[in-house]
């Protein structure tokens, strides 16, 4: 008998059990820890679709990973100089994510954001065998860049766009397993609607990139092709909408959601939606999830949530000086190595209290 590599060990468990990435959160606290390994070793309630791309395709269960982790990095980014950081901390996350609040709307959009550019980018960087390069033949032909005479720059589709619906159909296949509309409760349809903010914050703002062709370096034909947008793009989007996120609650019939107050305009698909205000995070609350923020460092002369006064709660904040090591007059020696010196820097810091 032929000993298998760790890589087909891991194949081997991926292809044996059933996945669920919502569910996983629950059970270790958060996308950070998981691996293709335990999704698909853990989780054996689930059934349909996403069992179904589990045994069939580990290979996207892999990049729907990468895809949870990417959208945990945007999160803990956007929100590092607010009272939650998006701490990874396990016990505490998954209490974030029992609640309806503003907080858990982001970390479901940016995740399910997260997985559908992981799995749309492994389709253009050639990593998946059912994917590839977004097919043009069905789209419109381009209009020309600039005037209609004679010296007019041409261009036309080509190159290898992203197939960005491939992405999006695998993401709402994982995350919005479980969450059947018309059977659910108000938090099931709120999760579906952040689930689908976060797709479209992706799909719908492709950017157009070109490449000039011609003699001598002129450019009387350019080949155009649609990327996804960056993701820290995507993140800047869905930190405007949790700004403006909008608080709802279940209609009479109980299959929709209308906001709260009067003369609120409903959110469209691209808004972020809550149903219970969040905690302050002030102080640590197991209840909640919240660390508190002792011990935070904030900018002392900062008017906004990085600001002291907001970050500490107004408990107040002590001055510190730090020293730290870090490279310094590095230099490129041929071929091919960089060689830096270590540096001592001293920086003052401002803790809350």
């Amino acid at each position: 008998m032929i000993p298998l590599t760790r890589t087909q060990l891991a194949v081997f468990f991926i292809l044996l059990c059933p996945v669920n990435i919502i569910g996983l959160w629950w059970a270790v606290g958060s996308p950070l820890v998981m691996d293709p390994n335990s999704i698909c070793r853990k989780t054996k309630r689930l059934a349909g679709k996403q069992a179904e791309l589990c045994q069939s395709q580990p290979e996207i269960v892999s990049e729907v990973v990468k895809g949870a982790r990417l959208g945990m990095r945007e999160c803990q980014h956007q929100f590092r100089f607010r009272r939650w950081n998006c701490t990874s901390h396990s016990k505490h996350f998954g209490k974030i994510l029992q609640q309806d609040i503003r907080e858990t709307a982001f970390v479901y959009a940016v995740t399910a954001a997260g997985v559908t550019h992981t799995v749309t980018q492994a389709c253009s960087m050639g990593e998946l065998l059912q994917c590839g390069c977004e097919a043009t033949r069905s789209r419109a032909p381009p209009r020309p860049a600039s005037g209609t005479g004679p010296d007019a720059v041409r261009w036309e589709w080509g190159g290898c766009g992203d197939d960005v619906e491939f992405g999006y159909e695998k993401s709402k296949q994982f995350m919005d397993a479980k969450r059947k509309k018309g059977k659910s409760d108000i938090r099931t349809l709120i999760d579906l609607h952040n689930n689908e903010a976060g797709r479209l914050a992706v799909r719908n703002y492709m950017r157009t990139e070109c490449k000039c062709h011609g003699l001598s370096g002129s450019c009387t034909l350019r080949t155009c092709w649609k990327k996804m947008p960056h993701f820290r793009d995507v993140g800047n989007r869905l930190l405007e909408r949790f700004n403006g996120a909008s608080k709802v609650m279940g209609g009479n019939d109980g299959k929709t959601l209308v906001p709260v107050g009067h003369n609120i305009k409903p959110p469209d698909k691209e808004d972020l939606i809550y149903s219970a205000e969040s905690p302050d995070f002030c102080l640590p609350n197991r209840k909640t999830g919240s660390l508190g923020t002792r011990g935070r460092v904030c900018n002392s002369t900062a008017m906004d949530v990085s600001g002291c006064d907001l970050l500490c709660c107004e408990r107040g904040y002590r001055d510190e000086t730090v020293v730290f090591e870090e490279n310094c007059l590095c230099r490129f020696h041929w071929c091919c190595v960089v060689q830096c010196k270590k540096c001592s820097v001293r920086k003052e810091l401002s803790l809350c209290f």
